[in-house]
């Protein structure tokens, strides 16, 4: 005993000091933790620093996000239907979804590219690609709606887009899955797939983007039958190049885990899109079958048109010189990524051990002094230590995506480490890491893969969201991650949940963007050919089993709100016109058995609901968003009659 209190007195200073210093370090995780809250705080009423645009990925949207608070603020239908506001459903937007497969309401969204000028980003358009259905979207940030979709032809697997060059001259797309194509017509053929090798051919297309941002494919070039993964355009010294990685260069078909895995490295191809623009605009290559649609909308009616072009202009590496390089690199490439110089072309190669960094000065050098290892389908491979600046040593396992700081750092994310990895550019040093929840595959810095970045923050894209959220069943969402990259060590700020699976997202500057709002839709400048302006003009007119309701909506009733004559069987298209000229008051439309969705129509706007009653009865509308104090009073009723009937179109409030 006396042993046992002469041991608890002779350890009794130290656990004081223990105690002191465990409180003394609480503190200042708490201190730490307080100051992470306040750097992602957002006061009621103020807003972010900037939007941030999240790929949905298989729920085919956009998703825009407050940094640094991470508040989800809106989700911009696009490759998909969304029924809370009826895109994809209503007559206006239905033409959207067209494609030369027919109306294809679903997409897989990957990665969406703000436009640019000069290198920079410039608050007019945001892009996204569609991978399923090869496709690209426009989305204008004036009204962060979808204007345009574009369809590839001659492409599986829309992966490698949509990435912009400096001024969005171009959006670019590469084909992830390459097909048995004729040398011919590009067409696809019924052929073995154990032919790979002799018969499949993958193609690198530019889309090029007029200065009202109308798209169309310029030109196509022919590649070999590799997975063409993703891209970055070139800027600075590199500007009229673009670079695209590739994997499956040993040209497997079946079991590409172990098959496409067995060379120690890949390629990324050095695209000279200038000179191959220059080709296509002498008219050299050749013009070939593919059919594609182009979906956009008519500013002045808010319709959107579809036209179906047949053709494209193709051009093949081995007849045209110099427009498609090699650069070796270890070992299955998946993002490569061009620093704000221009200078340095990364890439994270998914099975190697470094990230290798190419230099675009070495590779003009090559170019020059034809330093070529060999050639594929007439493409010159140039040799590594040709090309290469450095490799960064001990980047985490799995390297995959790097973007870059204001301060001559880059980032890249480490999958199965689960970390972000900072080195040095001009060193190819690694300085720093931090863990990160889980298995991150692409990560953004708001401005880094332009010119001029914002070397503020970085968000971590993981793929793997585990015990971070309340657990929702076997489905969780993703995991966004907000770090601090202001200082010399990264520090991990805030978590937060992400619809869909984001692959990549990319941030502005709220100012370049919230100045161009456009807060509501001018009523005189709606030339919708079933809109109706004013009450005056609301009717309801039957053109034999077909009916138009032209009707207005208004805090806080329809116009008209009471609806007989209508029949069974008769085809019904509520065009539904907003008359408000506020900010921030919308409509909504819905009709009891109707199976498409609701409408959710903007002040100012018209969009179009079709309804088939299936059987006698009144049955019911309202709107279905809250717009004022008298907003349940906002609703209305249609009879329906029996097919045979004779009951004529009467309509009104009753006034």
């Amino acid at each position: 005993m006396k042993t046992n209190k002469m041991t608890f007195r002779s350890i009794l200073p130290a656990l004081v000091v223990f105690g002191l210093l465990s409180y003394g370090c609480t503190q200042k995780q708490l201190g730490s933790s307080d100051d992470a809250a306040a750097k992602v705080y957002v006061a009621p009423g103020e807003y972010d620093e900037f939007y941030g645009f999240f790929s949905g990925g298989y729920n085919g949207q956009l998703s825009v996000y407050g940094l640094p608070s991470g508040r989800h603020l809106y989700t911009i239908p696009v490759f998909s239907q969304s029924a809370s506001s009826g895109y994809g459903y209503s007559e206006e937007t239905k033409a959207m979804l067209n494609t030369s497969h027919g109306f294809v309401p679903w997409g897989d969204a990957h990665h969406p590219e703000l436009s640019q000028t000069n290198g920079e980003t410039d608050g007019r358009w945001v892009f996204i690609n569609e991978n399923n259905t090869p496709r690209i979207a426009r989305i204008g940030l004036n009204d962060f709606k979808t204007q345009e979709i574009i369809e590839i032809p001659n492409s599986a697997g829309n992966h490698a887009s949509s990435f912009v060059t400096p001024n969005t001259e171009y959006v670019s797309a590469a084909t992830r899955f390459s097909v048995p194509m004729d040398d011919e017509d590009l067409q696809n053929m019924d052929v073995s797939i154990d032919s790979y090798k002799e018969n499949f051919k993958g193609t690198i297309s530019f889309i090029k983007v007029s200065d009202e941002g109308k798209m169309s494919i310029d030109f196509q070039i022919m590649m070999p039958g590799f997975d063409y993964d993703l891209s970055h355009a070139g800027k600075g010294p590199s500007n009229g190049w673009s670079f695209f990685t590739s994997y499956n260069s040993e040209e497997a078909n079946t079991l590409l885990e172990i098959n496409a895995s067995k060379n120690d490295k890949d390629f990324i191809a050095a695209v000279n899109w200038e000179k191959a623009a220059q080709y296509a605009k002498e008219g050299k290559g050749r013009m070939i079958p593919g059919e594609h649609v182009r979906n956009y909308v008519d500013h002045s009616t808010g319709e959107v048109k579809s036209e179906t072009l047949k053709e494209v202009r193709v051009l093949d590496p081995r007849e045209l010189e110099g427009i498609v390089y090699f650069l070796p690199t270890p070992k299955s490439p998946h993002g490569v990524d061009v620093d704000p110089t221009g200078q340095y072309i990364a890439a994270g190669g998914k099975l190697s051990t470094v990230i290798p960094v190419h230099s675009f000065s070495k590779m003009q050098q090559a170019i020059e002094n034809e330093d070529y290892e060999g050639e594929v389908m007439g493409i010159p491979v140039l040799k590594y230590d040709s090309i290469l600046h450095g490799e960064v040593e001990n980047p985490g396992l799995g390297p995959l995506h790097t973007e870059f700081d204001d301060k001559g750092y880059a980032y890249t994310t480490a999958f199965i480490s689960s970390e972000i990895v900072k080195w040095d550019i001009e060193k190819t040093e690694v300085v720093d890491r931090i863990d990160v929840y889980y298995s991150p595959g692409h990560l953004m810095i708001p401005g880094g893969d332009s010119q001029n970045p914002d070397g503020k923050y970085l968000v971590a894209l993981n793929k793997i969201t585990k015990d971070r959220y309340l657990p929702t069943g076997p489905e969780m969402f993703h995991s966004a991650q907000l770090i601090d990259i202001s200082g010399d060590k990264m520090k991990l700020l805030l978590d937060f949940p992400t619809e869909g699976e984001p692959h990549y997202a990319q941030a502005i500057t709220r100012e370049k963007v919230i100045e161009n709002q456009t807060r509501f839709y001018k009523l005189e400048e709606n030339n919708h050919p079933y809109a109706a302006k004013s009450e005056k003009q609301a009717k309801v007119v039957r053109d034999g089993n077909t009916v138009h309701v032209y009707m207005t909506a208004i805090r806080s009733h329809f116009f008209p709100d009471n609806i007989e004559g209508i029949k069974v069987g008769d085809e019904v298209y509520f065009h539904v016109t907003n008359l408000e000229q506020a900010w921030d008051v919308p409509h909504g439309f819905a009709i009891k058995g109707a199976n498409n969705a609701e409408l959710l129509i903007m002040p100012g706007e018209t969009l179009t609901l079709k309804w088939e009653p299936k059987k006698p009865g009144v049955l019911p509308f309202y709107c279905t968003d809250f717009c004022s104090a008298l907003h349940q009073e906002m609703q209305g009723y249609v009879r329906v009659s029996p097919e045979d009937s004779d009951v004529e179109i009467t309509y009104g409030t009753g006034q």
